[in-house]
C-alpha cells in the first residue's frame, strides 16, 4: 500500500478519534506509515500555549517549525486544501482524516450511540454497534471489530499516485 486516503465523519462525541487511534495503531504495527489529519472547522483547537517561544513566533506572523529529538511540528498561517497539505506532509502509506465531510474521499461514518442519517448521502461505509442494514448502499462496520475496518480500508482507501 502506497499513499492511500480514506475519511471518517459523525457527529462530536461519536468515537471518530478513538477509531482512528484504534486503526492507526494496526497499520503501524503492520509497518504501514500512517498521518492523520483532522479539521477544526470551529478553529478552536490548542496547539500552543501562550507564553512559550514557539507561540510568540506563530504570533508574529511568520510560519513555524518546531523540531524535537521526538517530534517536528509546523504552524502555518495559510489555509490548505487537502492535496497541498499532502504534498508537506512527510513520507506515508495511509492518510486517515477526520472530518472535512463534503471532500469527495471514501468514508466511513462513525457512530457510538444515535445514529444520523445526514451522514449518509456522503459515506461510503457506516461504522457502529448498532447494526444497520436498511441501506443497502452502505457496508456496515461493527465499531468491535478493528480488523474488518481495517481489511476495509485496505480494499477501499482511494489511490494517491499520480494525484502528490
Amino acid at each position: 500500500m502506497k499513499k492511500s486516503i480514506i475519511a471518517f465523519s459523525g457527529p462530536s462525541n461519536s468515537g471518530k478519534t478513538t477509531l482512528i487511534t484504534k486503526i492507526a495503531n494496526e497499520f503501524i504495527k503492520q509497518n504501514l506509515k500512517v498521518l492523520i489529519i483532522k479539521h477544526d472547522p470551529a478553529d478552536k483547537a490548542q496547539f500552543d500555549v501562550n507564553g512559550k517561544d514557539s507561540f510568540k513566533f506563530f504570533q508574529s506572523g511568520a510560519e513555524v517549525m518546531v523540531l524535537s529529538p521526538t517530534r517536528t511540528t509546523f504552524f502555518s498561517h495559510e489555509k490548505r486544501d487537502i492535496l497541498s497539505a499532502l504534498k508537506i506532509a512527510p513520507d506515508f502509506d495511509l492518510c486517515l482524516v477526520e472530518g472535512l465531510k463534503t471532500l469527495d474521499l471514501p468514508r466511513i461514518s462513525v457512530f457510538y450511540k444515535e445514529i444520523d442519517e445526514s451522514y449518509f448521502a456522503f459515506s461510503n461505509a457506516i461504522a457502529s454497534y448498532e447494526k444497520i442494514d436498511s441501506y443497502p448502499n452502505l457496508t456496515w462496520l461493527d465499531l468491535n471489530d478493528v480488523q474488518r475496518i481495517c481489511n476495509y480500508i485496505l480494499k477501499n482507501a482511494k489511490n494517491l499516485q499520480g494525484e502528490l
